[in-house]
């Protein structure tokens, strides 16, 4: 299939691109702004590949969005072009509003109109599916899972202008017939995170010497997602999944947040030393919690294991030592990261 993915140049996005490229036949055009977290660095490997294209484009510019649609003919649209992080959020709202909520207006207006010119068959086959994200649903206490049917919660910028998209889709497919696809995804970690993410922000200042910052007391729990677990998540989704349905996707680890640093830390003590024998876990500071944090998040991912057969073969052990690692191995992607945006402040946990 020709398969459209915004985003393709971000985390998750360039981790579907990878995969589709290297272990399926479908054909990818990459549709990505190329933004701050955007890097053609993390596709580089499967760019020569005769089955991949790359536009640089704006999911909010609506003439770029059609003339790559009309081109490529894509069979199956897969958005992910999104910003992503809650603290900038905090800082910026308005960037959140415009890219989640107007960026995906103009994808749904684009790829509607392209699909009503299609013939019964091609109509018939062809997918929308937006990548949303657990925030949607709020905070949970201390027991509980998302389910689908959660209702919506949002309690951050970022969360509400996520909760903002899923709901145009949503009505996009009720209103208009377009064959829609939603998945709800828990926290991803894994190689080319953009290092302002928690995970990758703690290997790259624990490698430089740096502080360790946790917000509050670090006991926030979040349910981590290896990446390629969450694209084979995806692929299942938008090739056997039903339209019109939501499918949430969880790595069935939670862990709090003091404990994810902490795990980084005693990989890295093994991995590689500090010269002075201390452990990183030395350098962890605590830091005033950022306004609004949930407490919780936890997926309920029984929909998709019943329905479509997917679950994660990583669990967090497994899926955070080869992060690490990968880190350790690829230290010069990052520090060109780090040194483009040394100046990059952000609620002051700069990369």
């Amino acid at each position: 299939m020709r398969i459209l993915v915004t985003g393709g140049a971000g985390f998750i996005g360039s981790a579907l691109v990878r995969h589709l490229i290297e272990k399926t036949n479908h054909e990818v055009l990459n549709f990505d702004k190329l933004t701050y977290a955007g890097t053609l660095s993390t596709v580089e490997r499967v760019a020569s590949s005769n089955r991949y294209r790359f536009v640089q484009g704006d999911i909010c510019d609506a003439d770029a969005v059609r003339c790559a649609i009309a081109e490529f003919k894509p069979e199956i649209v897969t958005h992910l072009a999104a910003e992503s992080h809650v603290d900038r959020s905090i800082d910026g709202p308005r960037a959140f509003v415009e890219t989640n909520v107007i960026g995906t207006f103009t994808m749904l207006s684009e790829a509607r109109a392209y699909w009503l010119c299609l013939d019964d068959e091609a109509k018939a086959s062809f997918r929308f599916h937006h990548i949303s994200t657990d925030e949607v649903y709020g905070s949970l206490g201390d027991t509980g899972l998302f389910t689908e049917e959660t209702p919506y919660d949002p309690r951050s910028p970022y969360s509400a202008s996520k909760a903002g998209s899923d709901h145009l889709v949503s009505a996009w497919g009720h209103t208009f017939g377009l064959p829609v696809l939603i998945t709800n995804c828990s926290n991803n970690y894994g190689p080319y995170h953009f290092p302002e993410k928690l995970i990758p922000l703690m290997i790259v200042k624990a490698l430089t010497g740096a502080g360790l910052p946790v917000y509050g007391g670090g006991d926030q729990v979040r349910d981590w997602l290896f990446v390629d677990d969450h694209v084979h998540a995806l692929q299942a989704v938008f090739e056997k999944g039903e339209p019109g349905r939501t499918y949430n996707v969880g790595g069935n680890s939670e862990k709090q947040n003091i404990e994810v640093v902490k795990t980084v830390c005693t990989i890295l003590d093994r991995l590689r030393p500090r010269v002075d024998g201390q452990s990183y876990a030395t350098q962890i500071t605590y830091v005033a919690d950022r306004p609004g944090h949930d407490k919780r998040y936890a997926i309920d991912a029984s929909r998709i294991k019943n329905e479509l057969g997917w679950e994660p073969a990583e669990t967090f052990e497994t899926g955070i030592e080869k992060t690490v690692a990968w880190y350790l191995d690829n230290q010069s992607w990052w520090e060109a990261i780090v040194a483009e945006h040394k100046a990059d402040q952000r609620r002051g946990l700069s990369v």
